[in-house]
Formats: structure tokens, sequence, C-alpha cells
């Protein structure tokens, strides 16, 4: 998985780098550099207001939380999208560096894991909900658009999976449980034993949490809006540079683009994929190419400059509480 992930990640830098030479690099940066100070920095804001809503949706699946632990759930957020945006690991690893962010916080260790595989599982969902508005809203403005049949077969694929995901958590936990202590090891040694330790205690809350709909109805919809927010950052972006897409037509590229997202979970950050998404999907509204992939590039340099903090002061924590540990 460690040497397919970077494979992934190195075609799809050499994939995002034709698509940007071949449409004009100049063009491309020219673009993203005119949206100014003022407007990267509304960028960033509008990235942090998400993060708060994604965190106060982990917040409402977790079980057994310690009192006031919104604060951390939002901070184990921005960690997990950091840490998936920039480290060169998929997707699954940015969940356990998330789940090790709220441990180092006052949250114990089973409940960090349950609560992380119950909000990824609600965010998948709203994932998938917010990929069906944007199938929706081009089959309607572009019927018979060639981009559509992908996109249906990418939202199945995507729906079959959050199914199985599903009943491999009311099963068991064991599957998962696998995957989490696997990575864990990688990322913080010895902590990972605490997982296989509390094993019953994060089946139980996995349990729980299946007995409480009303909880993972509103985790759906809380992430639900963070993916409109998502919507309305990229139809931010594409005024930003002038270009000519309304705010439903902005949604339905970032809406498609989630449900590409949703199979390409292997690739790290989306490299590639998020460029050649941007590309054609921008063109169905008549976003001339360049203008679409100078989007992409203030949407990574946005995941850089909000996500290279919190790794520098997540990192900082770490070694303070090493420190700590080994004063004792």
């Amino acid at each position: 998985m460690k040497i397919l992930s970077y494979v992934l990640a190195l075609l799809g830098v050499l994939l995002a780098s034709v698509l940007i030479g071949w449409f004009d690099a100049g063009r491309v940066l020219e673009s993203a550099l005119s949206v100014g100070w003022g407007g990267f920095a509304l960028v960033c804001a509008w990235q942090i207001a998400i993060f708060v809503v994604l965190g106060i949706a982990w917040d409402v699946v977790a079980l057994d939380a310690p009192p006031r632990s919104v604060r951390v759930f939002i901070w184990g957020r921005m960690v997990r999208d950091a840490a998936s945006n920039l480290l060169p690991f998929a997707q699954l690893g940015g969940f356990v560096v998330g789940a090790r962010a709220v441990t180092l916080h006052g949250v114990a260790w089973p409940t960090a894991a349950a609560s992380t595989v119950v909000d990824v599982t609600a965010e998948f969902l709203a994932q998938l909900t917010f990929a069906a508005i944007g199938l929706a809203i081009v089959l309607v403005r572009a019927p018979g658009a060639e981009v559509t049949r992908p996109a249906e077969v990418g939202i199945a694929v995507a729906a079959v999976l959050a199914v199985l995901f599903v009943l491999v958590q009311r099963k068991g936990f064991k599957g998962v449980g696998g995957v989490f202590a696997k990575l864990g090891h990688r990322v913080a040694g010895r902590w990972a034993t605490a997982l296989q330790d509390g094993m019953a205690t994060v089946r139980a809350q996995l349990a729980e949490s299946y007995r409480q709909p009303g909880r993972l109805a509103l985790g759906w919809a809380l992430h639900l809006a963070g993916w409109l927010g998502n919507g309305i950052a990229g139809w931010i972006a594409y005024r930003l540079v002038d270009a000519p897409i309304d705010l439903v037509g902005a949604t339905a590229v970032e809406g498609l683009l989630a449900a590409i997202a949703a199979v390409a979970f292997l690739v790290p950050a989306n490299v590639g994929v998020q460029e050649a998404g941007y590309a054609g999907l921008g063109a169905l509204f008549g976003v001339p190419v360049e203008l679409s992939l100078s989007v992409s590039l203030i949407r990574r340099a946005r995941d850089l400059v909000v996500g290279l903090p919190i790794l520098l002061i997540w990192q900082f924590v770490e070694l303070r509480r090493l420190r700590v540990a080994a004063a004792k």
C-alpha cells in the first residue's frame, strides 16, 4: 500500500504537470496570482469555517467524550485534513493521525477510534449525497454530457463501498480495527497497542452508535453542510479568477469532484485527479481550462498555507508530550 501510494502520487504529479504545461503554465499561474492577498485570505478563512462545521459533526457522533470536547474534535479534524492533504499517504492515514491528535487532548483512544469510524461513515454518505446533487445539476444543465456516465458509475461504486463499510462495522470491528492498528504502529509506534487493548470498548461504542440514529442523522446533515460549503468555496475561487460560472454550476463541479475523490481515495491528496477533474468539469459550464487549473492551484495553496502550521503545531504537542514522559 505504501509503494502504491507513492506510485499513484508520482503519476498524479506527472498528470498535473502535463495539464498545467499543456494549457500554458504562465497563464494558469497568472490567473491564480490575480486573486491577491485579500482574496486568498478569504479562501483560507472559509476553509477554517468548514473545519468548525466538520469538527462539530465529529463531536456529535463521539460517545463518552469529555465535557466541552467540541474544540478538541475541531482541532482533530484540522489535523486529519492537513495530514491527508500534505503527507504522502492515502486518506486512511489521515484518519489515524486525526484520531491520534484528539487523544493528545484528553479523548480516550477507544472513543477516538470508534468515533472516527462512525464520523467517516457519516461523511462518506454525505459525500455521496453531495455527488448526487452535482450529477443532478449536470443532467439538467448539460444533458447528454459524456462526463455523466463515469460519474454515475463512480457514485454507484462509492455507494457499494459505503454499504460494505457499514456492514463491516455492524458485524464487528476486526477488519477496520486491524487496519487502524497497522497504520497506528506506523504513525505512533507503541501508542497503537492501546487499540488492541481497548478493542472491546471500541466495539461496544460502535454498537451503541448504531442505536442512536439521531446522532448519525445529525452527523450526516452537518457533513452535508460541509460539502455544500465546499461548493461555495469553489464558487468563491472561480469568482476571484473571473471565471464565468454561477454558484449552482460551481456546486456541480465540486459535487462531481467529490464523486471522483470517493473512488480515487488511494491517491494521496488526489494529486492529478483534482486537476484533471477541474479541467474537465469546468469546461461543461464554459470555464476555460486554464482558469479551472488556476482554481485547483489556489486550492492547493490554501491546503498548504492552512495545513502546514496545523501539522507543525501537532508535532510540537507530540514532542512536548514525549519530553514530559521522558522526564518522569
